[in-house]
């Protein structure tokens, strides 16, 4: 594969060494476990957390005389994942045997695919705020199967093999080397997360290691020759991902420094330490021996098949945010939020359905996004549901409840439940618009106060501490545009 450079330099990603500016070079190999009740060339299951050996088939140990059989599925989801990532879906592609030895690996080989993957080109774009959007390439989209679990901590003097992970359908999403920093090497794998639960292809859960990332990373003078890369393999942590990178940026850049080389190799990230280490010497495609599977025969579909798929997609996230901002009014930055995971978009639409999508984004957003983050729920967990808290945006929206007293009723949905309407009622909670009612009141507090009516003539400003004190008689309950339109008026401040 030829390494073709689209991005500009941008000095805002240089890194400043001893003898001048270097620049990053990213590109990122993601095996995202593909969404199957069973594995990519067997019937064993594919459930997370069994007893070890117990999801191990024949054909997953490698038993001689044992055959493959393609799993249809994880096919559909391969190729739907490509239309996610609007890239080239190609109708036919081959399986090939990727020949390495490792005590994990029952054949001897992994059935994977080399020169005629099931996907071809693609893109994901990055919103970076101020920076702008950015596109990062898609080199290709492959399907191959898992290995199984080295376990060597469990014996002083010997290693367990796990193979419930042998022949686990696997999408090894392959980037270009677009992307020039940490920051944008983490947005790129959370916007590929959120894509690919979107679509539901990979749930990608890397902490269960269904989604995990090898990681190339080179440096060079700005806009130079792409420099030599090593790969940080098996990073299950956008957090861990970004913190990698940056050392081993940063490593090169020393050694480069102090005359050295890099060697082109494979390296493991230790995050209780922050460091990179040497694992072993970058393998080439010609030390694995490719060559076509000839237990499969050629993927071959039509595009009837690819059409189908395509039809049955669901609205993705760049197309969603959008929409959110056209539909509903909000913000770029308040829609990116919300698309961020599918769960948040469609609890943000049930509060806003038929409401004030701008007060509803921010009570979301700010209130219960906030909420749930303090106290370390998902949204799953969420004692308040979508329906309570539109109750609460639409009391806001008809003047019956001030922002504070709003703030209270929160309160007390989320610690007791209820019903925001019939809670405003029963606890006198309403907010007073009264003009009558708020006009006495004012009244009061300014003839009880000259000094203050006579500071601020000359010091507008001061109309605040007038406004403090009418919420402050009526509990908080007085609607402050009212009382504001009614102390101007008194006051003269019109």
């Amino acid at each position: 594969m030829t390494l073709v450079d689209t991005r500009t330099p941008t000095p805002k990603y240089f890194i400043a060494g001893a003898t001048g500016d270097w620049e990053m070079v990213i590109g990122m190999e993601v095996h995202a476990q593909v969404t199957s009740e069973s594995k990519l060339f067997s019937g064993s299951s594919t459930e997370f957390g069994n007893p070890p050996n117990s999801n191990v088939s024949f054909v997953d140990a490698a038993m001689p005389g044992m055959l493959p059989v393609i799993n249809e599925e994880c096919v559909r989801q391969a190729v739907r994942t490509g239309l996610g990532l609007k890239a080239q879906i190609n109708k036919r592609s081959v399986f090939d045997r990727k020949n390495y030895f490792y005590p994990d690996l029952p054949q001897g080989y992994q059935i994977s695919q080399f020169k005629d993957p099931i996907v071809g080109e693609g893109k994901v774009m990055l919103d970076l705020g101020e920076d702008g959007e950015v596109e990062i390439g898609i080199e290709r989209l492959h399907l191959e199967q898992d290995a199984g679990k080295s376990i060597h901590d469990q014996h002083p003097n010997m290693s367990f093999v796990d193979l419930n992970r042998s022949g686990v359908a696997l999408m090894e999403i392959v980037s270009k080397p677009d992307l020039r920093s940490a920051d944008e090497a983490k947005a790129y794998l959370s916007k590929l997360r959120t894509i690919l639960r979107y679509l539901g292809t990979c749930d990608g859960n890397m902490e269960q290691g269904s989604m995990r990332a090898d990681i190339n990373v080179s440096v060079r003078r700005p806009g130079g020759e792409f420099g030599t890369r090593c790969e940080i393999k098996n990073v299950n942590s956008v957090r861990f991902a970004g913190q990698a990178i940056e050392y081993e940026a940063r490593r090169q850049i020393d050694i480069l420094e102090d005359g050295g080389v890099i060697d082109q190799e494979t390296r493991l990230y230790d995050p209780k330490t922050g460091t990179t280490r040497s694992m072993r010497s970058k393998e080439e495609a010609h030390d694995y021996r490719y060559f076509p599977d000839p237990d499969l025969l050629p993927l071959e579909f039509d595009d009837a098949f690819i059409e189908m798929l395509a039809e049955n997609l669901p609205e993705l996230p760049d197309e969603k945010s959008a929409r959110l901002v056209r539909q509903y009014g909000i913000t770029h930055y308040d829609a990116s939020v919300l698309v961020s995971d599918r769960r948040y978009a469609d609890f943000y639409e049930d509060v806003a359905k038929g409401r004030d999508g701008k007060l509803a984004a921010n009570w979301v957003i700010n209130e219960f996004f906030g909420r749930l983050s303090k106290e370390g729920l998902s949204i799953d967990d969420s004692p308040m549901d979508a329906r309570q808290l539109g109750g609460i945006v639409e009391l806001i929206s008809k003047g019956e409840i001030s922002g504070k007293i709003a703030k209270d009723l929160f309160e007390i949905v989320w610690t007791e439940g209820g019903d925001p309407a019939e809670l405003v009622e029963s606890r006198g909670m309403k907010q007073v618009s009264d003009t009558g009612a708020i006009e006495k009141i004012v009244d009061e507090i300014i003839s009880g106060n000259p000094g203050q009516v006579e500071a601020v003539k000359t010091k507008p400003g001061l109309l605040g501490w007038f406004v403090g004190q009418v919420m402050k008689q009526t509990g908080g309950k007085a609607n402050p545009q009212t009382v504001n339109e009614i102390l101007k008026a008194k006051l003269g401040l019109e």
